[in-house]
């Protein structure tokens, strides 16, 4: 299988280049070609590009940037796809330190820092993805979902630190290796502060050979995932050399009835997976399920999943697929932090930390941007470990993880989005 996986990925990455938006920002003139922004420009739909979120207001410009101390958004229209974007950054002027975002708080980049007269150029690819499958079919997204970046028409880049961008370019391209995500809440884009899960942070770790397109979504099994349409949308645009991440047992566990449970619906809807995944040339991995933060007294993990990574550990051995598991993996992680320690790992807050938060927030199931942080780290071991293709496309800065070495908060800088919600994603 190895093999058939390399030669997949042994392909032309020339781009479409036609297919390119190029935007330069600041007050020296440009090639009439490109698209020269100069004045804080709202994003109107009928324009197709400005900046969104009320974040116009936040921004200033140079002679050849726009420059930002508050986060500002900056969206352009655009069709279903998957996207290359090079955002070169830098001033004359000052020194600058950028966090880049996509969509639903999807991690690009990650506080880089200039020097005065510094120049660099980034680029990462983004998925755009809509509820659409065909004519006559479409994806059943749930009312919480309707208002995520991730389900509106255009692609949406998220500014945070001191910024200065002096252009943004947006190109189309067909030819990248996707890794589509099906999985629950602790996978999904959460779209809203402080919540966060692995899928928009492993975002980061890829070069530009990749695309993650995370399906994944809060208070999903395999069942309901299957019965909402998207496994039939991922497979609609699935393609020979890419890849399906599988990670469900959270709400699986839940599910009453004699047909239900580890060894029956759940082993048979993973193998329906894998199998459907196999038809399209793709190639699954499963992943077991993180572990909630459950302690013992003697500050061991207790097991809160039953048979369920058992029966994912066995249908990967009889079906022949990867398998990277994060169960045994967070447990190692929790229990080196501890108990106390392992708290900040989750959304676990005192009352009035974020806007209208009356209450503590004490989440034992869903990450906080550091944890979920985490997590994707422990998800690039197990790439690395299981020795596939795609481990070739992990960037070099990515770090070679080692859960019982794990990072602390006391080290985490990354700054926050301005968008909250105090109501935890669905599922537990």
């Amino acid at each position: 299988m190895l093999e058939k996986q390399k030669s997949f990925l042994q392909k032309n990455n020339n781009q479409d280049t036609a297919k390119s938006q190029l935007f330069y920002f600041g007050s020296a003139k440009k090639s009439n070609k490109d698209t020269a922004i100069s004045t804080s420009l709202v994003y109107n739909p009928s324009t197709g590009y400005g900046f969104d979120l009320n974040s116009a207001s936040n921004v200033s410009f140079s002679t050849n940037s726009f420059l930002t101390e508050k986060p500002t958004y900056f969206s352009v229209k655009v069709p279903e796809g998957n996207y290359q974007v090079e955002v070169t950054l830098g001033s004359d002027k000052t020194a600058s330190n950028v966090t880049i975002k996509a969509e639903s708080r999807r991690l690009m980049l990650k506080e880089l820092a200039l020097k005065k007269g510094e120049k660099i150029t980034k680029i990462f690819n983004v998925n755009i993805r809509s509820i659409r499958i065909d004519d006559a079919n479409s994806m059943n997204i749930k009312d919480r979902e309707k208002d995520d970046l991730n389900w509106d028409d255009k692609l949406t880049l998220e500014f945070l630190g001191n910024v200065s961008v002096q252009s943004i370019k947006i190109t189309a391209v067909n030819n990248l290796t996707v890794v589509y995500l099906a999985g629950d809440s602790t996978v999904t884009d959460q779209d809203i502060e402080p919540w966060a899960s692995w899928g928009q942070f492993i975002t980061n770790y890829f070069d530009k050979n990749v695309s993650i397109a995370n399906y994944a979504v809060s208070g999903s099994a395999l069942s309901s995932f299957k019965g909402s349409n998207r496994l039939k949308k991922i497979m609609s645009v699935i393609k020979p050399g890419d890849y399906l991440m599988v990670e469900f047992a959270h709400n699986d566990e839940k599910i009453k009835g004699e047909e239900n449970g580890p060894w029956k619906s759940y082993s048979d809807l993973l193998t329906e997976y894998i199998q459907l995944a196999k038809a399209k040339g793709a190639f699954p991995i499963l992943v077991t399920p993180t572990q909630r933060r459950a302690f013992n007294s003697d500050g061991t993990l207790k097991p809160t999943h039953g048979d369920f990574p058992d029966a994912m550990r066995a249908v990967a051995k009889k079906m022949n697929v990867p398998l990277i598991d994060i169960t045994q993996m967070t447990t190692t992680l929790y229990e080196k932090w501890g108990d106390e320690p392992s708290r900040k790992a989750f959304v676990q807050y005192p009352a009035n930390t974020f806007p209208g938060q009356e209450k503590t927030l004490e989440d034992n199931t869903h990450f906080n941007s550091f944890g979920a942080n985490e997590i994707a780290l422990c998800v690039t071991k197990g790439i690395r470990d299981l020795d596939i293709p795609l481990k070739k496309f992990l960037t070099n800065e990515t770090s070679l993880y080692n859960p019982q070495n794990p990072n602390y908060i006391s080290n985490w800088t990354l700054p926050m989005s301005t968008r909250f919600e105090i109501v935890k994603p669905e599922g537990n």
